[in-house]
């Protein structure tokens, strides 16, 4: 057995940081930002990611272009895996519930001015999109939220058995997490260059390399993508033009908008936040203004478009000339303007210019000219050339202009305290037993290395005490369907699951996730069903003894056996919310 890697679990905070790093809930991440990475790093040094090397799908990847790879990783995570924020997937809680979790060392009045499911509204985006109504929460009390668990690579693969899904699926902390760890393994991206970003609602990546690369949910937005005014691109800006940024986390560390400490490295932090600003701005070019006005559709019906056909003018108005991208391959960018163009149906054009509507091509020439002048001198000189156009309307629409072109992101204030931490120095040329030696190494003077292990479910390493508490205080899924029945017919029922675990090795699945997945070792159905002992029945007292092959879970003087697949040895005395483990 190997050396058990332990913290100071006397105290509450570390034993439900600890606890935490198991169910991995957003409200738990934002709570405890030092788990966020942890799980970067238990995904990386699980087998499942290494294994996509073999896929021929990542041929000789290792020898192409950073735009390639990020292409060639998000299309396969696209085909793979779904984005899932399903509320019965990880079941609910409840405000007070979560109050009671942290509340002695956590001022919850700052959690309701930064979280959206205890009363934060943040901007007026959130008035408008009804926040709970949004995540089909009003069907509950508003007393009710949702656990939101952030699953691992093994969780995320797996939904390919639960009903209803053909692939593996997540939430979007989950698959900014597996892209980190895609980036690194078959990218071979350092990890220096990738810091996650998470913010009260949604959590994506920014990777340094060229222009900058932002991974959103399952896709990826290039600085170009960022500023071509489609409607996923419209997805892709929200969080960043709506919401505060509340953690950066990054192989050195975090930055948290509510705690005065950061241990991210602070010229790490600089870095970020340079080539952030820089991702997020860019110059008002005449292919940027069809840009805007393809995403701002209120402003397309100004413009006409003139072209030349048989030596004849016609005219246009951009707005049906917009309607025809909708359906076609090309679009009205100049290197495919004149394609699009010929689809178009001839009856649309007319001979001669359209009163009140500005001809777009004396723009786009306008803008041509001055490219080295500012927005304000521009603006000036819309109401000096189009002089039949309400300059109200021009001003509000260079308003929204200053928007789409500079959106300056509302990230955590660099005036901390910096606290240096220990971390592994990981390489991409380093092998998956390496990193994860390296990463076992460091577990006894690293936080971030002991947390990774509490992560990844490394059961031989560990104390077991903030697993077991996990396991039986947020693992409800399973109640609802269980309800009624008698204990024989729940034994029964979990007993006949398919008897595999989702983890490789020694390593153990959680009651909730072997029930979404109908399957699990007999020490996961032990744990499955003495959680549903102990929340559902009185007296709630039980013992499960756990010796190779053989799991016994003893409750009310009757024994319940299941077979394990398991090498370990392990006796756990539950009496409500005391665990004694041995």
């Amino acid at each position: 057995m190997s050396s058990i890697h332990r913290a100071d679990f006397s105290d509450k905070k570390i034993l439900e940081k600890f606890s935490s790093a198991f169910t991995l809930s957003d409200m738990e991440i934002f709570i405890f930002p030092e788990l966020f990475y942890p799980l970067v790093l238990a995904n990386i040094i699980s087998p499942v990611i290494w294994e996509w090397r073999n896929d021929p799908w990542f041929k000789d990847i290792e020898k192409k272009s950073f735009t390639y790879k990020s292409n060639r990783i998000k299309q396969f995570i696209i085909q793979n895996y779904v984005f899932n924020l399903d509320l019965s997937t990880w079941g609910l809680t409840t405000k007070t519930k979560e109050i009671q979790r942290f509340s002695d060392f956590f001022d919850m009045e700052m959690l309701r001015q930064s979280n959206a499911l205890f009363g934060y509204e943040g901007d007026k985006y959130y008035f408008d999109i009804d926040i709970r109504k949004h995540f089909g929460l009003d069907k509950y009390d508003s007393e009710v939220i949702p656990y939101w668990k952030t699953e691992t690579i093994e969780a995320m693969t797996a939904f390919r058995f639960k009903d209803s899904f053909t692939t593996g699926a997540g939430e979007c902390v989950s698959l900014s997490s597996l892209y980190a760890a895609a980036m690194f393994i078959i990218g071979r991206i350092p990890l220096e260059k990738i810091f996650l970003i998470a913010t009260p609602l949604h959590s994506q990546n920014f990777i340094i390399e060229k222009e900058g690369l932002l991974t959103n949910n399952r896709r990826i937005v290039t600085k170009n993508m960022w500023f071509n005014g489609t409607s996923l691109s419209a997805k892709a800006r929200r969080a960043l033009e709506n919401e505060k940024v509340t953690i950066v986390s990054h192989i050195s560390g975090y930055i948290h908008t509510l705690y005065e400490n950061a241990s991210i490295d602070k010229k790490s932090y600089e870095l970020f936040s340079k080539h952030l600003r820089e991702f997020l701005i860019t110059n008002l070019t005449s292919q940027i203004f069809i840009n805007f006005l393809r995403f701002k559709s209120r402003y397309k019906s100004l413009f006409q478009f003139k072209c030349e056909c048989a030596g004849v003018n016609r005219y246009i108005p951009l707005e049906k000339v917009f309607e025809y991208e909708h359906n076609s391959k090309f679009n009205f960018s100049e290197e495919t303007r004149e394609q699009l163009i010929k689809e178009i149906e001839g009856d649309e054009f007319h001979l001669s210019p359209l009163q009140g509507k500005i001809i777009i091509n004396e723009v786009e020439t306008m803008l041509d000219g001055y490219k080295e002048k500012d927005l304000d001198y521009i603006e000036d000189e819309f109401y000096r050339v189009f002089t039949y156009e309400p300059a109200v309307v021009i001003h509000e629409m260079f308003n929204e202009i200053r928007e789409f072109i500079q959106t300056e992101p509302r990230i955590p204030d660099p005036a901390k305290q910096y606290i240096k931490t220990d971390h592994p120095e990981i390489s991409v040329d380093q092998t998956r037993k390496e990193i994860a030696d390296s990463i076992f190494r460091m577990a006894n003077h690293s936080e971030l290395c002991l947390l990774t292990l509490y992560v990844h479910r490394e059961m031989e390493k560990i104390d077991w005490l903030p697993f077991i508490k996990a396991c039986f205080e947020r693992n409800p899924v399973s109640f609802q369907e269980l309800k009624g029945k008698s204990l024989k017919e729940v034994f029964n029922i979990i007993n006949g699951l398919d008897n595999s675990s989702i983890y490789d090795g020694n390593r153990l699945a959680l009651p909730d996730e072997v029930w979404n997945f109908k399957r699990g070792d007999g020490i996961e159905k032990a744990l499955l069903f003495g959680d549903y002992i102990i929340n559902m029945q009185e007296p709630a007292k039980i013992s499960i003894h756990i010796e190779g092959s053989n799991v016994i879970l003893s409750y009310s003087g009757i024994s319940y056996k299941f077979r394990s697949g398991k090498n370990l040895k392990k006796q756990i005395e539950v009496d409500g919310s005391v665990y004694n483990i041995s």
